[in-house]
């Protein structure tokens, strides 16, 4: 039983860094390496508490995380996404399994094409030269939330 306690605080603080991701990406266009790097190495610790074992369990999180974050880099390598974003990413997918991976990756992408057609509006609107720059770490974060958030909300599912 301690475990679920343990579980339950590595859940909220995973929301945090990733609400702090989000306003750091906001304010600066920035995630840092460092905020990625504490949210892949709560991961461990992540599984301990919810008692996976390192075969199959763990071993199919490093994979899916390793292949997120191949997939991802690609899109960086064509100017797509921001190695911050990637490497969030990458680091999320250590914590969680596929089907919800899956769910954060579509919900993701629908964020990020608000995000990313508010963010045109506005630098047209303020008359900025250049390429704009979109926070895609908040549509990160949103949907890490929501998909976070899914089995204390809906039970059921």
């Amino acid at each position: 039983m301690p475990g679920v306690w343990v579980s339950y605080l590595l859940s909220a603080i995973l929301a945090l860094l990733l609400l702090w991701g989000a306003v750091t990406d906001l304010r600066s266009r920035v995630i840092s390496n460092r905020l990625n790097l504490v949210i892949a190495l709560l991961a461990p610790l992540w599984w301990v508490a919810n008692g996976w074992s390192l075969y199959p369990e763990v071993a199919l999180q490093i994979g899916l995380a390793l292949v997120i974050f191949a997939l991802f880099t690609g899109l960086f390598a064509l100017g797509m996404m921001g190695g911050g974003d990637v490497k969030m990413l990458g680091a999320i997918a250590l914590w969680l399994p596929l089907p919800a991976m899956s769910n954060l990756i579509v919900l993701m992408a629908l964020l990020g094409g608000v995000i990313t057609l508010i963010t045109v509006i506005h630098h047209r609107m303020t008359r900025r030269i250049g390429r704009p720059e979109i926070p895609y770490g908040v549509a990160i974060a949103l949907a890490g939330l929501w998909v976070m958030g899914q089995p204390y909300l809906n039970p059921s599912i």
